[in-house]
């Protein structure tokens, strides 16, 4: 058992005030802080004239840096770790020195704090029942694709970071999908220029196109209804069924897998039918 422990401490994500006194505390007694930039993190702690010593713990040395880290949880040090804003880990660097403290068996010991998910989550007025943080989403490929695939069909809320240079292109993906869902942007939490807008994704895509928005933006997309699954498909062929589904932002295989279970068909038949789909697209390419 290793004698030092890793305290995971969360700081402000605008006001200084968001502060917990329990993190100022730990702040000043741990031996170390690992943070993401030295010079932020300095600025934060002149501020409530603390001097602990600092190392920078980065996405960019966080291998080497944890090898260290870890050499001085052995020696017994106490060791903070902090991001610029925020709970380390989370969408920060953090996680692979948490998971190899953790397998030293040091002991990690998490402060409760800020965080702009929870912040977001509950101020978008949408189920807090069941959700997902998707963090920031892949920049573009078919691993974005899929992404949005699965949000476009989600029942639990999904929460997403975008950067301000982005976030127009992930506005205008879920409102070609999704046009009628309930969506909560939410910016520059805790800070002198917060801002909440709340819509329909194909309305704020429209709106906030002519607007450049700045800052740390957190995307809130209500969870799809219950309601979205009745269709009548009496009438309907199978592959008009799977059709419609994929028009409402399902993928293939998820049409396929919901086509089966309403219809209480073998996949393996549904599939037939959606070879035609690839079959026609092929042609019209």
């Amino acid at each position: 058992m290793i004698a030092g422990r890793l305290y995971i401490c969360p700081t402000p994500i605008g006001n200084l005030e968001d502060i917990t006194l329990r993190v100022l505390r730990i702040l000043e007694e741990t031996d170390l802080i690992a943070c993401e930039d030295t010079r932020r993190t300095g600025k934060l702690l002149q501020h409530f004239e603390i001097e602990t010593p600092l190392l920078s713990y980065h996405e960019h040395n966080e291998i080497q840096r944890t090898e260290e880290l870890l050499d001085k949880l052995g020696q017994g040090k106490d060791i903070a770790l902090v991001s610029d804003a925020g709970t380390p880990g989370i969408s920060d660097p953090g996680e692979v020195v948490i998971q190899a403290a953790l397998e030293a068996g040091a002991e990690v010991i998490p402060l409760p704090g800020a965080s702009a998910l929870i912040s977001a989550l509950v101020v978008s007025g949408f189920s807090t029942e069941r959700f997902t943080f998707e963090g920031f989403l892949p920049r573009k490929g078919q691993e974005r694709e899929e992404r949005l695939a699965e949000i476009a069909v989600a029942r639990k809320t999904v929460i997403i970071y975008e950067s301000p240079y982005r976030i127009q292109a992930t506005l205008e993906e879920p409102a070609s999908q999704m046009p009628e869902r309930q969506l909560a942007l939410i910016r520059e939490i805790s800070k002198i220029h917060e801002e909440k807008i709340y819509g329909r994704t194909g309305e704020l895509a429209e709106e906030l196109q002519e607007r450049e928005l700045q800052g740390e933006i957190v995307l809130v997309i209500a969870g799809r209804e219950q309601d979205d699954d009745k269709i009548d498909f009496s009438g309907m062929t199978v592959l008009d069924h799977l059709k419609l589904l994929m028009e409402r932002g399902y993928t293939k295989k998820q049409a396929i897998k919901e086509v089966a279970r309403v219809r209480e068909l073998p996949k393996s038949e549904v599939y037939q039918e959606a070879i035609v789909i690839d079959a026609r697209v092929n042609q019209e390419d």
